[in-house]
């Protein structure tokens, strides 16, 4: 069970990670010299299920990593 909930633990930890770096942000150091400057604006599309898969991917790499903190015990 511990083995099971670790490979799920590495693989949603991978797939978060390729989520947050496939979002498109006009935020960081560019915004911060002159980048784009609609801060608000609406998601569509590939955007908005980005955003949900990236929210779903974080609570389950979050009971995963609990499950396997409890079951170390």
């Amino acid at each position: 069970m511990e083995t099971a909930l670790q490979v799920i633990q590495l693989t949603s930890s991978l797939l978060l990670i390729v989520a947050i770096l496939l979002q498109q942000r006009g935020t960081g150091l560019g915004a911060a010299f002159g980048g784009e400057g609609n801060v608000y604006r609406t998601k569509r599309g590939i955007e908005k299920k980005l955003f949900g898969a990236t929210i779903a991917l974080a609570i389950i790499f979050l009971l995963s990593s609990l499950g396997v903190v409890l079951l170390a015990r």
